[in-house]
């Protein structure tokens, strides 16, 4: 139980190993940064879970993603400006009591996203 994120890199076919990721809790307009952290080779953060269940609250939360970042330390070639620079993706968590995964599948042109098991 508790909040985890997982990163796939769709262009390649693999984990995104080495992307920065920000979690922030937010209320009304207000983002404050939980912690920050780099995916390891699974694509995951290092530490396990972001919050385990006895940690998790309900209320509203935001994940930013630097995908630029990730795509141009892979040695690809992006257009200036880029498509995608920074992915962010602000949910809710409504039950604590369960498992809220938020996976990211992403290529330097698209993303995509849904609440995980």
């Amino acid at each position: 139980m508790g909040l985890s994120t997982h990163v796939l890199d769709t262009m390649h076919g693999t984990p995104a190993a080495g992307m920065f990721v920000e979690l922030y809790t937010t209320d009304g307009g207000q983002a404050t940064l939980v912690k920050a952290f780099q995916l390891n080779s699974d694509g995951r953060n290092p530490d396990g879970l972001l919050y385990d269940n006895s940690s998790l609250r309900r209320g509203t939360y935001r994940l930013v993603f630097d995908v630029a970042g990730y795509f141009r330390a892979r040695g690809v070639t992006l257009p200036e400006p880029n498509f995608l620079n920074r992915v962010s993706l602000d949910f809710g968590v409504a039950d604590t009591s369960q498992h809220y995964h938020v996976p990211l599948l992403v290529s330097p042109w698209s993303y995509s996203t849904y609440r995980g098991s």
